[in-house]
């Protein structure tokens, strides 16, 4: 495909609009078969208009070794198997694997595991940032323990706040399950802490003894006030400056997030934005079939589009959705921070003039959106989706907006649920509309028993993904290649063609979901 026309194809897909990123027409990037062009970075203006792209003739002839793609493939990829108790495993979660792999320099993904210690619930979530990384961090070190709090009974929010008013070491709440790499912001911990005390002190307030918490409820009213905290958080300041300056960052960039909640044979998603969650059902053939959990908040949801217009007056009709994105700017319809598109004009003058002078060298704090008349035009609320685990749903696959732009769910489905059982279906080779001579075809059939035999070159479902929705070619099997040429193009180059991708598989337990649910039954 020319690139003139692949850059009009990927236009749609930048999180933020900014018609100064796009490159010059005369130094257009050429890399052979890579995928379309992603069109502007997911900032909203960075780079003067007209700066000109030229790839190095090495771009083209360099080729990585096997090796050096596995290293870079496998770099974040993280495991956990839920232990077993006397050779028995109790969990519906057998364990999850996971991985990153990042466009943007520094990455603007984040990824959290965590039990709860309370319920013994497992949470899971994957956090897309944009316009920088500090609002996904933030979720990933903080979403968790809200819900987790949330989730818990009258009595044990009162032991919490007695075990903190006499100064005693506090139960845990969360055991987490972090890859080496994901961090804590430790200067900030102390800020969190207090806020999300004053949480369960109000918890405790609304709430009498022996009252039961309602998932449902839980992660409703832990992302709506998560949100809140980010915002109150940013217009109270502080007195120290790196804190303050990181507050108001958290604040000014934003992310969406997709959160599973796995507690026995009950599922729950909790969705903010265009991360999704897909299930991964075994049918009676073996084959395997994609179960979606979430809806995209965006504007290809047509009941989203008509939420937003209905909160708006009806002369804002044309303007509260312009070309897919929110007031033209924005394109997942739901997020985190991003008060840009929820305060008042006078609000965001006056914390930004009471900011540090850091925030004003801030190419994201400079403007206000075009037509922004009746804020907040963004919610954090979350869609809550509710399925009950049957011993046919093997796994779950949590994935940022950069997985579901390459692949589609149900080629997802299938790659995981063949890596995992070791069973490739054998489908009918696919040649698209190409012309396919007989020598071409023979090399593809070669190449498809290659793969077949080498499925367990990953030790991780999400890495195998991960090969997959970068190296795939227009046959379906990965080209070493192309997968080569992807994750060697330099940073400036790699964000037009691709965004970050997080990913993460949750195998579940079919013996003991089975045996839960003719539990339930015989109740």
């Amino acid at each position: 495909m020319p690139v003139t026309s692949q850059l009009l194809r990927g236009l749609p897909r930048a999180k933020v609009f900014a018609s100064s990123l796009l490159p010059c027409q005369h130094h257009q990037p050429h890399l052979g078969s890579l995928p379309a062009f992603r069109g502007p970075s997911q900032t909203w203006q960075t780079h003067p208009a007209g700066r000109c792209y030229q790839t190095s003739s090495a771009l083209h002839n360099y080729i990585l070794t096997p090796p050096q793609v596995n290293s870079i493939l496998k770099a974040n990829e993280y495991s956990f198997k839920v232990p077993e108790f006397d050779g028995k495993n109790v969990s519906s979660v057998m364990g999850f694997e996971s991985n990153q792999l990042p466009a943007n320099a520094p990455i603007e993904d984040r990824r959290s595991v965590a039990t709860c210690l309370q319920t013994r619930g497992m949470l899971l979530g994957v956090f897309d940032g944009h316009a920088g990384c500090a609002c996904a961090q933030a979720l990933s070190e903080r979403l968790f323990y809200y819900i987790a709090v949330s989730l818990l009974p009258h009595d044990t929010l009162c032991e919490l706040e007695a075990s903190v008013e006499a100064g005693r070491a506090l139960s845990p709440i969360l055991q987490w399950h972090k890859h080496p790499n994901d961090y804590f912001t430790r200067e900030a911990q102390s800020l969190y802490f207090n806020s999300l005390r004053t949480y369960w002190q109000e918890l405790i307030d609304l709430t009498s003894p022996g009252d039961v918490p309602d998932t449902r409820e839980a992660l409703l009213n832990a992302f709506k006030r998560l949100d809140n905290d980010i915002s109150l958080e940013a217009q109270v300041g502080d007195a120290s400056a790196f804190l303050h300056y990181w507050v108001l960052r958290v604040a000014f960039s934003g992310a969406t997030a997709c959160v599973a909640h796995i507690d026995g044979p009950d599922l729950y998603i909790a969705n903010a934005g265009d991360a999704r969650a897909v299930l991964g059902v075994q049918e009676e053939d073996g084959s395997f079939s994609a179960h979606t959990l979430s809806n995209d908040h965006s504007a290809q949801n047509d009941s989203e589009v008509a939420r937003i217009r209905s909160e708006h007056p009806h002369s804002e009709r044309k303007t509260v959705i312009r070309q897919d994105r929110l007031l033209g700017l924005l394109m997942p319809f739901r997020a985190f921070g991003d008060v840009k598109f929820k305060w008042s004009i006078e609000l965001q003058k006056r914390v930004l003039e009471s900011g540090p002078d850091q925030l004003h060298e801030n190419e994201h704090t400079k403007f206000i959106p075009p037509n922004y008349h009746t804020p907040p035009y963004l919610t954090a609320e979350p869609e809550i989706t509710y399925h009950r685990l049957r011993s046919q749903d093997r796994f779950l696959v949590i994935g940022s907006d950069g997985l579901w732009e390459t692949l589609h769910r149900q080629e997802v489905i299938r790659i995981v649920g063949e890596y995992l059982t070791g069973v490739h279906q054998r489908q009918p080779l696919k040649v698209g509309g190409y012309k396919v001579t007989l020598g071409q075809m023979q090399g593809l059939l070669e190449e498809r028993k290659a793969r077949m035999s080498s499925a367990f070159e990953d030790q991780n479902s999400a890495t195998h993904l991960m090969r997959h929705a970068v190296g795939n070619n227009e046959f379906g099997t990965v080209d070493h290649e192309r997968l080569s040429k992807m994750l060697s193009l330099p940073e400036e180059l790699a964000r037009m063609y691709r965004d970050d991708i997080t990913i993460i598989v949750t195998q579940f337990n079919p013996h003991v979901i089975g045996a839960q649910r003719q539990e339930d039954e015989s109740h």
